[in-house]
């Protein structure tokens, strides 16, 4: 960065952040005048507007829309040099669904910190819990560095990999009267509303990717709220949901959900992980993480079978982040063994 950059850029992106100059100047510790004269500095540093100031607050120009990705990597990209130059743990910023932090994601990271990866590959973690498109904007915006979720069916853009399965569960309250039924059908399951947390969740893209053709014609109720409120509403039998095990297994262990036998069974889900390249410190660490990630697959033979079957066209020269991943790191030995077993605890 050039002298004087890093206060402006700070100040540029705490405007964005927190929508005003006031807010940010706050949220600093800056007076207004002296956060409105970083910023004059930087578009003077810069030859164009990057903010609109309004009574209401401050919104980005064109120009401040493309700058401020840009400004959120310098600005990080600084902090790992002075934590690596002080040799303090590299940082890693971890984004996932709330369906996977529910307990797979703590005991990863348990997993993580307690050796798992191998010698000096702690990290001071970061973890941020939201939806999809929460987490697709804030990686987008380089304020995550690695992002766990459960594939959509579009494929990622950028270096990423399949680092296991879940299964796909059909959930109801033990009182839910077709939890008395040994197999349940389609037609019996149309009788109930299906219960989403909201637009784009988990629960709702299982419907659409592996429900459709078994479940046409299915009533979707959005609660318009999180994964427990989901899980509760469920447990009070006010319908049936679709998850992936991963997001209700302890509700299946204690007796608070059951799952629904189909005549039909529906497809796994493979759960992605996407990350930004050059992550130096933290490159280590980060590709540590994903080792440790695969040996928690929950279906290891499901993830073993679909990288068998891509094989043949790797051979014939298609060539994927995860198979150049598993090549350098030798992800391909961990895939499917779980090796350890994480405190509950550690979230």
């Amino acid at each position: 960065m050039w002298p004087g950059a890093r206060p402006r850029l700070r100040a540029f992106v705490a405007v964005a952040e927190h929508g005003g100059i006031s807010a940010a100047a706050q949220a600093l510790g800056y007076a207004q005048s002296s956060l409105s004269a970083q910023l004059k500095r930087l578009e003077g540093d810069l030859g164009v507007s990057v903010l609109v100031r309004a009574g209401t607050g401050a919104v980005l120009t064109e120009a401040g829309a493309r700058l401020l990705p840009h400004a959120r990597e310098a600005l990080e990209l600084e902090e790992r040099m002075r934590r690596a130059a002080r040799g303090d743990r590299p940082r890693l910023r971890i984004g996932a669904q709330e369906s996977l932090a529910h307990v797979w994601m703590p005991d990863v990271l348990a997993a993580l910190e307690y050796g798992a990866g191998g010698t000096d590959t702690g990290a001071d973690v970061e973890l941020t819990v939201a939806n999809r498109k929460t987490l697709e904007q804030a990686f987008g915006a380089a304020e995550l560095d690695l992002v766990f979720q459960y594939d959509n069916g579009i494929r990622a853009l950028g270096a990423h990999a399949v680092v296991g399965h879940d299964r796909t569960v059909l959930v109801a309250a033990p009182s839910h009267p077709l939890a008395r039924q040994e197999m349940v059908t389609p037609e019996q399951i149309l009788q109930y509303d299906f219960l989403v947390a909201e637009p784009g969740c988990t629960s709702e893209m299982l419907v659409d990717r592996f429900g459709r053709d078994l479940l046409a014609g299915a009533r979707l109720a959005m609660i318009q709220g999180s994964l427990s409120a989901l899980l509760r509403l469920t447990g009070h039998g006010h319908g049936v949901s679709l998850l992936p095990e991963l997001a209700v297994t302890r509700e299946l262990q204690e007796g608070e959900l059951v799952e629904l036998r189909l005549a039909e069974r529906i497809r796994p889900v493979s759960i992605v992980a996407q990350w930004r390249p050059r992550l130096e410190p933290g490159e280590r660490t980060l590709h540590a993480l994903l080792d440790v990630a695969r040996r928690a697959d929950p279906l290891p033979e499901v993830t073993r079978a679909a990288r068998a079957a891509r094989l043949p066209h790797r051979a014939a020269g298609e060539r994927t982040h995860e198979h150049n991943d598993a090549r350098q790191h030798g992800s391909s030995r961990a895939a499917g063994h779980r090796s350890f077993r994480a405190p509950r605890s550690v979230g």
